[in-house]
């Protein structure tokens, strides 16, 4: 990384930062890493490993083993990539340390040494909270950059951290490169803003994306990962490595910016983003501008994700096929009560969902049949292991006809529970572990705000009246939808300006229940992003107990947006 040759507020100008992105979680492409490093110039790779769900795998490792819990793919792709990296300068940072940052910086200098590459190896720790919440599996608060950017400061080229935000490795890093302080917020918001764009690796050059089949089939077969241009002023240019797969423009950075937030205002452990002022430019092909982005001093209170064992759930699914899908449904769903309830443990929870994917008059048996799946919970594994496969098994021969499952239920798998907490910073201990050894601690920050939400901005002036076509929302609006613990959100933006004077009073929270009826007896909260010409919905309690209970069909609200997207609505035909 280069030294900074003056700070945000003076002195000369700086380089900008040429900052990139090789995994959006445990679990992403493998080859991403060495793509990223030689595929064109790079001052810093980031990488993202950590999510709700991956903390609680790291701590059921844990569990096996004290010495691990950190993600043991980031050190065999160093294994390939580590003297790529060093030959050409470029840092790493990377929050794969999960649970056990020191571990894995141990190991890290273990690997080099054995690759004869001299790489300078930091840390962060502080954010394991496990003593103040006894009886969690894991407890880690959020922490910010500041730790990262005292590890470059010190010379640090790998940095591996635990529970930090996810844009806090590029708002770290950034600061490090530019000599930000700790109240220069608007610099700060604009490469958080960055780096919640580039944390999701693909999601911002194309995959997962509405319009996806606008840029012809073969588009985002194999997607480049995201990289970002910082400057000093904390604006940024979102691209890609020349001659890589995928696409960047407007539409994939507002796809990005609205996931898996709520309001206008994006709180950190460094600065509260106000989204609602980010302004995004086509600069050229693959180049979209993001800058104006304001900042606000963080909030007192650092938030800490906990995850614990919740019990043991199972799951079998029905195969129903042909005429009376629904009595055949009633009648095994009456039977396999039954039979639980004569059982030695009854499952605490029993959850059926029928799935009509049937057709009338179908071609074939699949497109004939319609799928019952039942999901049992409960503490006891033998309450939804033996009971539950013995009273379906026990119907295979007394049941309805064309009677079968997708496959026979086994054994009790244990399923996680998240959910969030709130501590004051001042008494987290956020500290940079350098390459020398030497614990520096980070302050908590100079000052703080409370976050309240941004009063509702002005709308714009509605479309004239003229004639409408029912039609589905998806032909004028794009969506992104993702989770927050038990809550989802979707994000909606329209591509014009005339859509947006369309979408901001036809999309109003009653018309959103009535098109997503799942929702329509749960609090959704929307938030208006003009802006962006975006809306996004806060849906309260949609996914129970987060995305490790796996409740729900679709656990993490990944295809909420799309669903929403293909529901009819009068739309005007200008628009269409």
């Amino acid at each position: 990384m280069r030294p900074p040759s003056g700070s945000g507020a003076g002195g000369a100008a700086v380089p900008p930062l040429r900052i990139g992105n090789a995994s959006g979680f445990y679990g992403d492409r493998f080859s991403a890493m060495r793509e990223m490093l030689t595929g064109g110039e790079l001052d810093v790779l980031t990488g993202d490993y950590l999510a709700e769900l991956t903390l609680l795998i790291l701590g059921r490792d844990r569990l096996k083993d004290p010495s691990r819990g950190y993600a043991k793919t980031f050190l065999r792709q160093l294994e390939d990539c580590l003297g790529i990296a060093h030959e050409r300068g470029v840092k790493v940072v990377a929050n794969a340390g999960g649970l056990n940052p020191a571990g894995l910086a141990a190991a890290v200098r273990e690997l080099a040494a054995r690759l004869g590459v001299p790489v300078r190896v930091a840390h962060v720790e502080g954010d394991d909270l496990g003593e103040r919440f006894p009886g969690a599996l894991t407890a880690h608060a959020y922490l910010g950059g500041g730790g990262i950017a005292a590890c470059l400061s010190a010379g640090a080229d790998v940095v591996v951290t635990g529970r930090v935000t996810d844009a806090a490795l590029v708002s770290g890093s950034a600061a490090a490169h530019f000599g930000w302080g700790p109240t220069e917020y608007d610099r700060l918001a604009g490469a958080v803003t960055a780096g919640h764009v580039l944390e999701c690796g693909t999601q911002a050059t194309g995959g997962n994306y509405a319009f996806f089949a606008e840029h012809g089939p073969t588009s985002v077969r194999h997607p480049g990962f995201p990289l970002a241009e910082i400057h000093q002023d904390g604006s940024a240019v979102i691209t890609k490595h020349d001659g890589t797969g995928g696409f960047v423009d407007v539409g994939t950075v507002t796809a990005q910016l609205l996931y898996e937030t709520q309001g206008a205002r994006y709180a950190g452990p460094d600065v509260t983003v106000r989204l609602d002022t980010a302004t995004l430019t086509q600069e050229g092909p693959d180049r979209v501008r993001v800058d104006s982005v304001r900042g606000e001093a963080p909030p007192p209170a650092l938030k800490v994700g906990l995850t614990r064992l919740g019990g043991f759930r199972n799951e079998v699914v029905f195969v129903l096929t042909g005429l009376d899908v629904e009595a055949k449904a009633a009648l095994v769903r009456t039977q396999i009560e039954d039979a639980l309830g004569r059982a030695e443990s009854r499952p605490a929870e029993l959850r059926w969902e029928l799935a009509r994917t049937d057709r009338a008059d179908a071609a074939t048996e699949e497109t004939a049949s319609a799928l019952l799946r039942l999901v049992a919970r409960d503490p006891d594994a033998d309450a939804v292991g033996r009971a539950l496969s013995g009273a379906a098994v026990e119907l295979a021969l007394g049941s309805y006809p064309g009677f079968h499952v997708t496959a026979p239920p086994g054994k009790g798998a244990p399923y996680g529970v998240f959910e969030a907490a709130y501590v004051d910073r001042s008494g987290v201990a956020h500290v940079a572990v350098l390459p020398d050894g030497e614990r520096r601690p980070v302050p908590s920050g100079a000052g703080t705000l409370v976050l309240e939400d941004v009063p509702p901005p002005p709308l714009p002036e509605p479309l004239p009246p003229g004639p409408t076509r029912r039609a589905p929302l998806g032909l004028v609006a794009g969506a992104r939808s993702g989770d927050k613990g038990g809550d989802a959100n979707v994000g909606v933006w329209a591509r014009t300006d005339d859509a947006w004077r369309w979408l901001a009073h036809a999309l109003t929270v009653e018309r959103f229940r009535e098109l997503l009826p799942e929702c329509a007896d749960l609090t959704v909260v929307r938030h208006d992003l003009p802006n962006l010409r975006a809306l996004n919905f806060v849906v309260e309690g949609l996914l129970g107990e987060g995305v490790a209970a796996r409740a729900r069909f679709d656990p993490q609200a990944k295809g909420l947006g799309e669903w929403l997207r293909a529901r009819h609505l009068d739309i005007p035909e200008v628009l269409l």
